[in-house]
């Protein structure tokens, strides 16, 4: 077990060097001037400098080394969590994330729950149904939910909910009501995707031997398809919870956007089209690590929820 949690750290790590490696060699790679977007930001008019001064800038900011030197100094510096200053902006990009993240964590976490809860409730319902009108109408929402665009729900909701009936506040991020539309637009398509995996799993299950077994018994279907089905039919939705953090991530750059909040989706935006590599990168690790830490508690929680699952190392023969 311990060389088995030991390995599922290393690749969690290799994940993480990879991420930032190719995220460091995609932004090197655009076509920008990090020292006029660094200049800019702080209201030097770049025009009018001259090449010295330039230079001088340059081998300021640590931009007129070789491309490896700059790589190996900004991955020492990010692994002390010094993810260097934002060009655009001229702050540290840990000021802009703390700033910035709390939000997004905050409606990133609600999303995953009502995820959690919609997709569920939605897969038992779809399974414990006879097959007619109502159990087929069921099992086909979720198709249409991971089909329809992040961008077009938020602005439904807004339409119906803030405009037409006046519940809740269109835009921004103050107070617990500016919460509900953004987490309902971001947990819409995960749901749909976890609802998917769990109706195809429970569908699985319940033709076991041993829910013959618990029919047999005399069991109600609701006992049959609690007790005894969902416990199994749930262990590979697990497997998807990562893929359910990634698009909540970047969900949260379409939705921030269009809900006008301050997190870091729409700091991720705003950060791409000013190509300010530092908090691009310090973003997509951020992303990248919350990937990883969830694929990796779910690789542990395994053996223990199913014992039958063994990570035991293969013993050859002599």
């Amino acid at each position: 077990m311990f060389r088995y949690v030991l390995g599922r750290v290393g690749q969690a790590v290799l994940v993480l060097w990879a991420a930032y490696t190719v995220t460091f060699v995609i932004l090197y790679l655009l076509p920008s001037d990090p020292v006029a977007l660094q200049l800019s930001a702080n209201n030097i008019e770049v025009d009018s400098l001259t090449q010295a001064q330039r230079e001088q800038a340059a081998a300021r900011l640590g931009l007129d080394r070789p491309v490896w030197e700059q790589y190996l100094s900004l991955l020492l510096a990010a692994l002390r969590g010094d993810f260097g200053t934002s060009f655009a902006k001229g702050l540290p990009v840990s000021e802009l994330l703390a700033q910035r993240l709390p939000g997004t964590v905050t409606l990133s976490i609600i999303a995953i729950g009502l995820s959690l809860v919609f997709g569920t409730a939605l897969a038992v319902f779809a399974t414990w149904l006879p097959k007619g009108p109502a159990a087929t109408f069921l099992r086909r929402v979720p198709a249409a939910g991971v089909s329809v665009p992040n961008f077009w729900i938020g602005l439904l909701l807004i339409q119906v909910f803030a405009f037409t009936l006046g519940w809740l506040p269109a835009t921004g991020d103050t107070g617990p009501q500016s919460l509900v539309l953004p987490a309902v637009t971001m947990a819409i398509p995960t749901s749909a995707v976890l609802a998917q995996v769990l109706v195809r799993s429970f569908d699985d299950t319940l033709s076991e031997p041993y829910i013959a077994t618990a029919r047999a018994k005399g069991l109600s279907r609701w006992a049959v398809q609690l007790r005894h089905a969902f416990r199994n039919a749930a262990l590979p939705t697990l497997t998807i919870l990562g893929l359910l953090v990634g698009a909540t991530v970047t969900g949260s750059i379409v939705v921030e956007t269009v809900f006008s909040r301050n997190g870091v989706g729409r700091l991720a935006q705003e950060s791409v089209l000013a190509q300010d590599i530092p908090v691009v990168q310090a973003i997509v690790v951020i992303a990248a690590a919350a990937f990883v830490v969830v694929n990796l508690v779910v690789d542990l929680l395994y053996p223990l929820l199913d014992p039958r699952i063994a990570h035991t190392p293969k013993v050859s023969r002599a």
